[in-house]
């Protein structure tokens, strides 16, 4: 057995340092795994027969749900902040569904909807569907219909809240780095070589390499490209610093 003593305690400290990180990111991982897989139906309709019938259903396919009364009721909650299927009928007593669908933002929020109405028509359809709506039912309809409806909804919903989890990691990582990085990363993926960002920032060429370098580490970029890829998804492709 090699002598603890032996070990050098930098080596030590550097091998807890990273058993830490890889602690906090797999514990990241699960925690955004499990929100994903949390994932919920509201159904937003003034009839508490269709409410209650709805709500038996989705729970019997093993679907989270809530039920609201009205848009009101649903808008006094805030936004979902899993992945969530909104069941919305149309005409509600106070704010209609098209209102409430014309109010949400849906931002980082991850939620899709899908419409239901005894009293649709072309234009009212092509208005939801339009404006986002996953899909538009009209009732009466079978319950296989509203099934397929929800679970596209909440995959779409899923892919949202995704999208808008990998944002903010990159955003958080980004914000790690010193500005004189930030600068270099932008000018570096924009194109510009070693020699026109060191000219650029009126800096050598050696402490450029050293920043990029930073940056690729920080943000978690194995390549050059990666990098690139990253700036490119923030947004970040502006040369003019």
């Amino acid at each position: 057995m090699q002598d603890q003593s032996a070990i050098p305690s930098g080596a030590c400290a550097t091998a807890a340092a990273a058993a830490t990180a890889t602690a906090a990111a797999t514990a990241a991982a699960t925690a955004a795994a499990t929100a994903a897989a949390r994932a919920v139906v509201w159904v937003v309709d003034d009839d508490a027969s269709i409410r209650q019938a709805l709500s038996d259903l989705l729970r019997s396919e093993g679907l989270d749900a809530r039920t609201f009364g009205s848009a009101e009721e649903m808008l006094a909650g805030g936004l979902p902040t899993v992945p969530t299927c909104i069941i919305l009928d149309v005409r509600l007593r106070g704010l209609s569904g098209l209102d409430l669908q014309a109010r949400l933002s849906p931002g980082d929020a991850p939620f899709s909807i899908v419409f239901i109405s005894g009293h649709a028509d072309v234009r009212m359809t092509a208005t939801a569907m339009k404006a986002g709506a996953v899909d538009f039912i009209a009732k009466p309809f079978t319950d296989e219909d509203l099934l397929g409806a929800v679970h596209a909804a909440l995959d779409k919903a899923r892919a949202r809240h995704e999208t808008a989890r990998h944002a903010r990691t990159l955003r958080e990582r980004y914000a790690t780095l010193s500005p004189r990085e930030q600068q270099v990363m932008r000018l570096a993926a924009a194109g510009l070589l070693n020699k026109q960002i060191a000219a650029k920032a009126d800096i050598s060429e050696a402490t450029v390499k050293i920043h990029r370098g930073n940056a690729m580490r920080k943000m978690q970029a194995r390549t050059f490209a990666d990098l690139v890829l990253l700036a490119q998804s923030m947004g970040l492709l502006e040369a003019g610093d």
